[in-house]
């Protein structure tokens, strides 16, 4: 299961306080219903689902070669609680995961009910250099789906090896712009911007970014995912 990064997770839940067994001779699913209702724990019709972020990505995001609370969704998780903005960051991220990958798993993601999507796909088609067409595909079924769901999504681009040329990574560039004008998405167009090549802010590979490489990043993306979770206003706690 996805990794979550919040403090107030707990174990179990018991009922206390107010949540009392309703009187009289009321239906056992009403009951239930209303135990629920009283301890929070069901959302009353209308109400709006709390902000859940799902981060559906890569070794990048998945955390390779650092240590879990120093991965990019636990890292991103800090940044949003220093800001007070109460959202749920989940770690969607799969080693080796490429654009298909992503799509495949899909659902699963999903499952989870999360309320926003960061897309963080396509370093591993870059590497095995992939038809861009294929990517484009891919991550439009991605966002499609998301969308369909009722999910909020953000993109966060890549770039391909210089070594493939230069028609290849222009079109790989492209793609993510594309995607963002066709389904008016937030885009951040590079997840490396600031890191990549820069051998102080990797791990021995010179691909992952390390803990302090990580901090870069979030310090970059994480003010501009901040800002796309509070456009409502709904999200921060003050």
């Amino acid at each position: 299961m996805p990794r979550l990064y919040m403090a107030h997770r707990s174990p179990g839940l018991k009922l206390r306080g107010s949540c009392r067994r309703a009187p009289g001779r009321m239906p056992a699913r009403m009951v239930l219903s209303v135990l629920l209702l009283a301890c929070g724990l069901l959302a009353a019709p209308g109400a709006a689902a709390a902000c859940r972020l799902a981060v559906l990505g890569d070794s990048l995001t998945a955390g390779y070669g650092v240590a879990a609370d120093q991965s990019f969704p636990a890292q991103l998780q800090r940044h949003l609680d220093e800001q007070g903005i109460a959202c749920t960051v989940v770690d969607a991220g799969v080693s080796g995961d490429t654009s298909a990958g992503g799509a495949a798993r899909l659902d699963w993601v999903l499952a989870d009910a999360p309320t926003h999507l960061l897309v963080e796909l396509g370093a591993n088609d870059g590497l095995r250099a992939l038809p861009v067409d294929q990517l484009e595909r891919n991550l439009d079924d991605v966002v499609r789906r998301a969308r369909a769901a009722g999910v909020e999504v953000m993109l966060a681009g890549m770039l391909a090896p210089p070594n493939l040329g230069r028609r290849y990574g222009d079109a790989f560039a492209a793609v993510y712009r594309t995607l963002a004008r066709r389904y008016d998405l937030p885009l951040y167009p590079f997840f490396l911007e600031g890191v990549a090549g820069r051998p102080e802010l990797l791990i021995e590979d010179a691909l992952h970014p390390n803990a302090e490489g990580i901090a870069r990043i979030t310090g970059r993306l994480g003010p501009l995912v901040a800002a796309w979770l509070t456009s409502d206003g709904s999200k921060r706690v003050d």
